[in-house]
């Protein structure tokens, strides 16, 4: 079984650039099954998730060439249904059955997977599928929706969730008449999948507000679209700068969409500098504790939540990190405690009162961005950690190990 060892490692120093991002890739090559032409996805990050969405719209019927970060997709769509070998792997996949509905009518998608971090219910997609029209049938491990036609209505999200405004968005740039989405997902991914959809013949306004409006359109043409940077990848080398007192120069970086994470660390101590070419982390030695409290966009992201817990840990003082996202989504504790950190869990708030240094052990990743905690916390962690079930931090992360050793980290990968 592959494992990742971090030993203490020196102050990071260097430039690294970041990658295409994960959150925006999957919705957009599943938004490609809407094309009737040609598409051409730049800046695709080489993860595990994207080999996935990538075979399973090869599946149902997609031509697909990946070469140089470049994907190629030209489009048939010869099935209906997502099976369950592939959805099983990752609760993106999902993503699959607004474009499959909107295009033929009829969609059938395992029930999806994904990391345990909880339930992240599929209940806002399918009711927007059906007040747009469609009958849904679950059973027997699948979901099935048919509509003869989707129509235009006002659709209410209880929760502004991010793949649920995704899949209804994508849903409804056929249907006849005016689709708005309420208490719509505000993220920069939703904005990304908007923009390539524009760019392919839809008709969708409001992306990156609360609510979105999408004007039903005849057919799709091909396109080319760049990717944006992955903003919880820069959060996490801004924390590994910070935390190991190191002087990183970020690239490939769209400031606005790090602005809860730049405030954080900046409360913290660390000196963040615009430069031409990206953003300059400088760590300190003696950063203090700050209080965290996770939010839907623009507040500061639970996917940065576990590595800003990595590195409250070795604090000065006593930090309160509050989870208003996901209800499951404090499974690193165990895993850092276990290298020394002090943290109790009282339901959704973790307090966290900074140690002087975290001890090397053997540990687990729970989920991808708990495997991103830990990487960090080994950085700064006396001796040797060994991370296990590291398949979790490669479906978001692009070579860590690497990218980090090129920065002077003490880190490899061992099979």
């Amino acid at each position: 079984m592959t494992k990742i060892i971090v030993e203490k490692s020196p102050a990071l120093k260097g430039t690294v650039k970041i990658s295409g991002a994960k959150n925006s890739v999957l919705p957009i090559i599943a938004a490609s099954l809407l094309s009737s032409g040609e598409v051409f996805i730049d800046d695709i990050p080489e993860l595990e998730d994207v080999n996935v969405i990538i075979e399973l719209i090869k599946y149902l019927g997609a031509e697909c060439t990946l070469k140089d970060g470049k994907l190629r997709i030209m489009v048939d769509i010869k099935d209906v249904e997502a099976p369950y070998d592939l959805v099983k792997k990752m609760r993106a996949s999902f993503l699959v059955m607004g474009p499959i509905l909107a295009k033929l009518g009829h969609a059938r998608i395992s029930m999806p997977g994904g990391c345990a971090i909880g339930t992240r219910p599929i209940d806002l997609h399918l009711k927007g599928f059906q007040t747009l029209g469609a009958n849904i049938n679950i059973g027997h491990g699948y979901v099935e929706a048919t509509a003869k036609k989707l129509i235009g209505k006002k659709v209410y999200l209880d929760f502004p969730s991010v793949g649920a405004t995704e899949n209804i968005m994508m849903a409804a740039v056929f249907a006849d008449g005016v689709t708005a989405i309420e208490n719509a997902a505000e993220e920069p991914e939703i904005v990304d999948l908007a923009n390539f959809l524009n760019k392919m013949g839809a008709n969708i306004k409001g992306a990156g507000t609360d609510t979105i409006r999408i004007e039903g359109v005849k057919e799709l043409k091909g396109t080319e679209h760049t990717v944006i940077p992955d903003r919880i990848e820069a959060g996490t080398y801004m924390v590994a700068a910070a935390m190991t007192g190191g002087n990183v120069l970020i690239e490939n970086v769209i400031i606005d969409h790090i602005k809860p994470v730049i405030a954080k660390l900046t409360e913290c101590g660390v000196v963040i500098t615009e430069e031409a070419n990206g953003i300059r982390v400088k760590g300190k030695k003696n950063y203090k504790a700050v209080d965290i409290k996770t939010l839907p966009y623009p507040g500061f992201p639970t996917d940065m939540q576990a590595q800003m817990m990595a590195m409250m840990s070795c604090a000065k003082g006593t930090s309160v990190i509050i989870e208003t996202v996901f209800e499951n989504r404090f499974m690193h504790v165990d895993e850092l405690k276990r290298m020394g950190a002090n943290i109790k869990i009282e339901g959704r708030s973790a307090v966290v009162t900074g140690i002087d240094h975290l001890s090397g052990a053997e540990v687990k990743a729970t989920d991808l961005r708990a495997g991103a905690a830990l990487v960090l916390a080994g950085l700064v962690a006396d001796g040797k950690t060994v991370i296990n079930d590291v398949h979790h931090i490669d479906r978001g992360y692009v070579k860590i190990e690497d990218r980090l050793s090129k920065l002077g980290a003490i880190i490899y990968r061992e099979e």
